[in-house]
């Protein structure tokens, strides 16, 4: 599970055997868990986060997608 950034109590990540979706991000705080679509950035599941909360994390996925995608492209190929 390579982790591409850390932002304050967020981790956010891919697991390494998912090659064959669509470019994606993972987000853990606590026991909350949260994987959104980077292109374009949306909500794919959510497990424990509140709305407030998601529309502040997909906006945290918004700002870094440029990074993200990089990171997905460079593991992936």
């Amino acid at each position: 599970m390579p982790t591409i950034l850390r932002l304050g109590a967020y981790r956010f990540y891919f697991y390494s055997h998912e090659p064959n979706e669509p470019p994606h991000v993972h987000v853990d705080r606590d026991e909350a868990s949260l994987k959104a679509w980077l292109d374009p950035v949306m909500l794919a599941r959510n497990r424990g986060f509140r709305p407030r909360e998601i529309n502040a994390i997909l906006a945290m996925v918004e700002e870094h997608r440029s990074m993200m995608l990089e990171a997905w492209h460079e593991y992936f190929g």
